[in-house]
């Protein structure tokens, strides 16, 4: 099957275009298959419409005839540019079509002003740190990943913060 992908990807019967709300499910389901990529909060289709609509024209699909085969969702806080699930099919891996989604995505990210994209690569992710590396990404010495969930977060002040507010009150 490797082999009849490869010459399909050669005589371009693969293309690329933007993401729309409409490839979702189909991009859910290619992100459940490809291994080292989570779904976790904020990838619900609510939220993904509105990431779409925050970054308009960035996200990528990629298609063989009407299947999906890759996906790349991409977007930019107007500093910094950001790729998330990045996704090739199994049977197109090693094909460039990844690296021809990461380009698209930063042919975007380009138009936009933006100058330096940053991605999240999980730790138990070997073939996608492998992949990134391969596409000359560095990794971040000296930074760490956290999190936090906005929704559960209870707003907490400092005691001095609560002082000042004290005496503001005054």
């Amino acid at each position: 099957m490797h082999a009849k992908v490869v010459r399909a990807y050669m005589k371009d019967t693969i293309h690329t275009r933007e993401f729309s709300i409409n490839d979702y499910d189909a991009a859910v389901e290619l992100w459940n298959r490809v291994e080292g990529l989570e779904i976790a909060e904020g990838d619900d289709k609510e939220s993904v419409v509105r990431f779409l609509t925050r970054n308009p024209g960035l996200s990528r699909v990629a298609t063989d005839g009407s299947v999906i085969v890759g996906v790349s969702l991409c977007g930019h806080d107007g500093r910094r540019g950001h790729i998330y699930h990045l996704a090739v099919d199994p049977r197109y891996q090693g094909v460039g079509l990844g690296k021809r989604l990461v380009q698209e995505c930063f042919s975007g990210l380009r138009d936009a002003g933006i100058q330096r994209a940053i991605i999240l690569v999980a730790n138990d992710n070997p073939r996608g740190r492998e992949f990134w590396r391969r596409c000359d990404w560095e990794e971040l010495s000296g930074a760490l990943a956290m999190g936090k969930d906005v929704l559960a977060a209870s707003p907490s002040m400092t005691k001095h913060e609560g002082r000042r507010r004290e005496g503001n009150e005054r």
